[in-house]
């Protein structure tokens, strides 16, 4: 019989709180001393809710099913119990024999992941862990592993399957416990069939953590499929609002500290409006999500050379660029203390990029649960941060939607006298071929994203009087006066060819 166990983060009107009285060496089974030792060097003395619930049950050997907030503290509650019950062993391991497995959606998460639980694993004695991601030599993966052995594996489901499949070296039959990191997410990329594989290998009498900042039917699934007799464990948080009384709380499933507006504007100023906005805020760190790669790549060529930007470190990352680019594109922003990076939602889930100030959703997600994911890359283990998100007039229900959804936003409002950039875009196109090709690929990319957005009656693609202008929510600059869309997806425009004016002109 499933139990439920609910933990609420309280948050007063004053200030906030992420984490418990609960020290790490407080809890019971007792960490061991090397692992208490780990914790101390890297920062980490009290627990969040999330880790205080979790790290008991699974060191119990007990299976769980985590629903928290993003920013919660997810990866130490399922990091330290594998080690713990890996410590346990009394047996030193062989190298190919496999302890753990951590599936995570994303190469950067997975990263994250190895880096974080690395100090931990090197207390355990001949036991050695590997990332296996895409995007690196399989082959130099397979080298590695049939030389030197790994006993925790941690990367995207795609890569282990694939290492699985062709590798009869490595031994699951004693595996102790598996991970699913971000399991909404994993099922929503795709993975359902490799994560079905691997659990398939895997034995029955292994512990098992599922975590997920959003449930849906399909993570449902999942949990029943591979957990046995799970531990609900869900983190929400609580926020005082101010004309409530003290026994009035709004329940939230953002984090703590996180302050969340939207900005109301018409399509022809969204582009000022975002210019703007990173004039205004060129000290602090700024994440900007676009709906399509081709609109990173779009802006990341523009941005840089708008007279108000040039001193403005603005950096692209999406799932498309190599992988060594990612890498250094990520690391490039880590180390700043401030700059823009302009990204897609390869950079939405489970990420801990410190001192992230501001997150601005330029397009809407197409699926709303990503919506939560985007804004928890700042206000992470409690520390304060802003968001906000740029809607159009006939988009406006939107807000109501998400405060249904406990994701209540304030509206900011829309700067008046602010300065129309597109000339120099235009001008900037006119100059530049590849500004003005990647201006129609981005158009063309985005109208194609919009169509797909899962909220249809909120992001509507055509209205009753223009159809293309009031989807035109990107300004994209081309040297001539149109647009030429041949064909969309599956959706035709006109007789197969329509010959749009330009946004700018619409």
């Amino acid at each position: 019989m499933k139990t439920t166990r609910t933990i609420l983060e309280s948050e007063e009107e004053s200030g906030n709180k992420a984490l418990t009285n609960i020290r790490f060496c407080d809890l019971k089974p007792s960490l061991s001393q090397p692992v208490l030792d780990a914790l101390t060097l890297t920062g980490f003395n009290f627990c969040t809710p999330v880790q205080a619930s979790t790290i008991p049950l699974l060191c119990s050997f007990k299976d769980v099913a985590v629903d928290a907030a993003t920013g919660s503290g997810k990866t130490l509650a399922f990091v330290l119990p594998l080690v713990e019950i890996l410590r346990r062993s009394s047996e030193v391991p062989k190298p190919h024999k496999v302890l753990g497995v951590i599936l995570s959606p994303t190469r950067e998460l997975s990263s994250q992941i190895y880096h974080v639980a690395q100090p931990f694993i090197e207390t355990l004695s001949n036991v050695r862990a590997m990332l296996l991601v895409g995007g690196n030599s399989l082959k130099a993966d397979m080298k590695s592993i049939e030389e030197e052995g790994a006993n925790i594996l941690i990367g995207t489901p795609g890569r282990i399957y694939d290492i699985m499949d062709r590798m009869d070296i490595l031994d699951f039959r004693n595996l102790e416990i598996l991970i699913l990191d971000e399991a909404d997410r994993l099922l929503e990329m795709g993975f359902q069939k490799q994560i079905s594989s691997i659990i398939s290998r895997l034995p029955k009498l292994r512990r098992t953590g599922l975590f997920s900042a959003t449930q849906t039917e399909a993570v449902e699934e999942l949990a029943k499929a591979g957990l046995r007799n799970p531990v609900r464990v869900e983190v929400r948080t609580e926020m005082k609002m101010p004309d409530t009384s003290s026994q009035q709380l709004a329940s939230s499933r953002t984090p703590l500290g996180l302050q969340m507006e939207y900005l109301e504007c018409e399509a022809d100023k969204k582009s000022s409006q975002l210019v703007e906005f990173i004039s205004k805020n060129m000290s602090e760190k700024i994440i900007i999500y676009f709906m399509t790669c081709a609109t990173v790549d779009y802006w990341g060529v523009v941005l840089p050379r708008l007279a108000t930007l040039k001193k403005c470190p603005i950096i692209p990352l999406h799932g498309k660029m190599k992988q060594t680019a990612r890498e250094k594109a990520l690391a490039s922003f880590t180390e700043f203390s401030s700059g823009v990076l302009l990204c897609t939602d390869v950079a939405a889930r489970g990420l801990d990029i410190p001192g992230v100030d501001w997150i601005v959703q330029y397009d809407p997600p197409q699926d709303p649960n990503v919506f939560v994911h985007r804004v928890g890359r700042t206000a992470r283990f409690g520390r304060p941060g802003r968001a906000i998100v740029f809607l159009l007039p006939k988009e406006e229900a939107y807000v109501e939607f998400l405060r249904i959804r406990r994701v209540p936003l304030e509206e900011r409002k829309c700067c008046d006298d602010v300065p129309d950039i597109v000339p120099q875009i235009r001008s900037a196109a006119k100059k530049d071929r590849d500004v003005m090709e990647k201006g129609v690929k981005a158009f063309v990319s985005f109208v194609r994203a919009y169509k797909e957005h899962h909220c249809s009656y909120i992001f509507r693609l055509f209205t009753c009087h223009n159809p293309f202008r009031k989807f035109s929510n990107i300004t994209f600059v081309v040297t001539s006066d149109v647009i030429q869309v041949e064909r969309l997806g599956d959706w035709e425009v006109g007789h197969g060819i329509w010959f749009v004016t330009a946004p700018w002109d619409a």
